[in-house]
């Protein structure tokens, strides 16, 4: 099966292939198609940017030491020996002492539940505690959301040996084109790397590219949609001034491709 042309599909068994829950047989086919398609390779590593991205928003947290502390105290009286039944006695040799007793109970039920009322006041105050912490860390998580960004356009540029050397995503929201090396090439600290779209109408410069191994350059979306394909050329030191195009040889290419929602 052609999992390019099934979209849907591509998109759960890149995810499942992020994931981990991919094994087996079926991973070793799924990662074969990938080296020779770069529709299939695209898909994977937008799902692995995807999960770093969510897992990157995840704070650790340990559980409060009160958690603990109630599961000790319920074990430890669990473990307890329980009384057994007092004998059965007559009642009236004890009638007399009726009215002490009942002042007794009276007394320990008070204080039993005066100490029943602070500890739920303590309980209350924590849980209001708890849900304050909580709510910060819900708006803390929505703004981080809100930064993240929408990945809508794609492309995996590779050299004449299909081997991904950069990946290209571009985010509509912030008009950003983030580009990542992910092969080992460095070029020559004469030479630079400049990043073309190559359109009906010829390639058009989009930027020289530093060598840090995440750049981002400023781009519109219109850019991305009418150019099927990038290309990474070798150029002079500063790039190629203008619009005449790459005059050293291009290193990499690929198609640009609309990511999944």
């Amino acid at each position: 099966m052609d999992l390019a042309r099934h979209p849907d599909l591509l998109d759960r068994i890149a995810a499942s292939y992020a994931l981990g829950t991919l094994r087996g047989g079926a991973r070793r086919r799924f990662e074969a198609v990938a080296r020779q398609s770069p529709t299939v390779r695209t898909a994977a590593m937008l799902w692995q940017e995807r999960l770093v991205s969510l897992m990157e928003l995840q704070p650790s947290q340990a559980p409060d030491p009160n958690v603990w502390k109630r599961i000790e105290n319920v074990l430890a009286a669990e473990r307890q020996p329980q009384a057994p039944p007092a004998p059965r006695r007559r009642w009236w040799p004890v009638l007399a002492l009726g009215g002490a007793l009942a002042t007794v109970v009276a007394v320990s039920v008070a204080v039993k539940l005066a100490g029943d009322v602070d500890q739920r006041d303590a309980e209350l105050a924590q849980l209001r505690q708890q849900g304050t912490q909580l709510a910060q860390r819900n708006a803390q998580l929505l703004a981080q959301l809100q930064a993240q960004p929408d990945i809508r356009y794609v492309a995996v540029l590779a050299d004449d040996k299909q081997s991904a050397s950069m990946l290209a995503l571009f985010d509509p929201k912030h008009n950003t084109l983030t580009l990542k090396r992910v092969g080992g090439y460095q070029e020559a600290a004469d030479k630079s790397l400049q990043l073309w779209a190559l359109t009906e109408g010829g390639p058009r410069s989009m930027g020289v590219l530093g060598t840090d191994a995440v750049m981002k350059l400023a781009a519109v979306e219109q850019q991305l949609r009418q150019s099927p394909a990038l290309a990474v050329s070798l150029e002079p030191k500063g790039g190629v001034p203008g619009e005449g195009g790459p005059t050293g040889p291009v290193l990499f290419k690929g198609a640009v491709l609309q990511a999944p929602l």
